[in-house]
């Protein structure tokens, strides 16, 4: 099993739209994360800076690569977009972040 991490950055005053969208996750979208060995997936928010913070759990992350083609993956984008910082193609801005401890 693999862990990632990584940092986002929601919009200002889009906390509760941010949670109402992921509270209604398509279950298309939910299906195709677990297709692609995701196991647990986690997104935690930091009222102070905007940061999004999340962590998955993956069997393969090399699966995880093949996730931006998918026509459901980018149809999420799009909706996201107007609530995160996001890249040219619509994908969150996403900074992967460095593990330094691990209690198991």
């Amino acid at each position: 099993m693999y862990r990632i991490a990584t940092k986002m950055k929601l919009l200002p005053r889009f906390e509760t739209e941010y949670k109402k969208r992921h509270d209604e996750i398509w279950p298309e979208l939910a299906a195709l994360l677990s297709e692609n060995s995701i196991v647990d997936y986690s997104i935690f928010f930091d009222e102070t800076t905007n940061d999004l913070f999340a962590t998955l759990k993956v069997l393969n992350p090399t699966l995880l690569d093949k996730l931006p083609e998918q026509p459901i993956m980018q149809r999420w984008w799009a909706y996201m977009k107007d609530i995160m910082e996001t890249n040219p193609d619509n994908s969150p801005v996403s900074i992967p972040l460095k593990e330094v401890f691990y209690l198991a």
